[in-house]
């Protein structure tokens, strides 16, 4: 993971003063190479040992070690904005439909980076172990039911008994039928709904294993979580960021049920998909 990246994808886990030296570098990433590790505590009206410490919490030896990497962040990336050595006129800046795919693209190799291959596979190992005759337990309320609606989906295609509910009392009492085995997927943006987290909380006392989904940040839910997948989308914009935010997730979940189907249960969805055919095409 680049420098730039792995700040980006920390960002939302930092204390206020670690958030103003990140977003300083992020936003002065070109002119970095110009500040010694005093000048940028200056500008930041902080500590030089805060400098460091920020360098050394990132997994970077000091503050030289952090340059270095976003330079050669910088000279990797292949954006032509750099053109006053070859003489060629700027590039014209990019139409919103680039940027926004741009970003996109970005938001999800963020998200990838911050959910390793063995967090997912231990995901799907859960799912998995549900199949041979346990259940999942699928919640989230507002705009989360979007995705969760979508996942059940796909997972009843691929013959995994689902429990799919977007509302609190009744997924609740649902609960109490789960056991050992059992899995519940809790999608929640910030994670903070208290309904949300006294599900998990029991689903835990049956036994289940709990995977949220929120974003990478500290929140409530994940504190009642087994497994915690991670979604990592930053935009200034207000109109902006929700459409990464989906962007992310979505390819995070693509991620776990490609996984799913490359585990065996390619045949049941050949199967389920040809009994579902004739009723489409009716």
């Amino acid at each position: 993971m680049s420098a730039l990246l792995k700040i980006r994808a920390e960002r939302d886990r930092m204390s206020a003063i670690e958030r103003r030296i990140a977003d300083f570098v992020l936003d002065n990433a070109q002119l970095l190479r110009d500040y010694s590790s005093q000048q940028l505590a200056n500008a930041l009206g902080i500590s030089q040992s805060s400098v460091v410490k920020f360098c050394q919490k990132l997994g970077f030896k000091g503050y030289p070690d952090l340059k270095y990497s976003v330079g050669e962040a910088i000279a990797r990336a292949d954006n032509g904005e750099d053109t006053r050595d070859t003489g060629a006129p700027p590039a014209p800046p990019p139409d919103a439909g680039m940027e926004l795919w741009l970003r996109k693209s970005q938001a999800e190799e963020e998200t990838r980076s911050i959910n390793p291959p063995e967090l997912l596979e231990a995901v799907v190992a859960a799912l998995l172990g549900a199949s041979a005759g346990g259940k999942v337990f699928i919640i989230g309320l507002g705009e989360d039911d979007i995705p969760a609606r979508a996942i059940a989906l796909r997972l009843s295609l691929l013959g995994i008994l689902t429990v799919h509910n977007f509302d609190t009392a009744h997924m609740t009492a649902s609960v109490s039928a789960a056991g050992p085995g059992d899995v519940l997927l809790v999608f929640s943006e910030h994670g903070k709904q208290p309904a949300l987290c006294q599900i998990g909380r029991l689903f835990r006392e049956r036994g289940g294993t709990v995977v949220t989904i929120t974003r990478h940040n500290s929140n409530p839910l994940r504190a009642h979580a087994d497994l915690s997948l991670l979604v990592s989308a930053h935009d200034d914009r207000a109109h902006i960021e929700p459409l990464l935010y989906r962007s992310a997730l979505q390819h995070l979940l693509d991620r776990m049920f490609v996984r799913l189907c490359e585990s065996g249960h390619m045949a049941r969805l050949q199967a389920t998909m040809e009994r579902i055919q004739p009723m489409l095409e009716g």
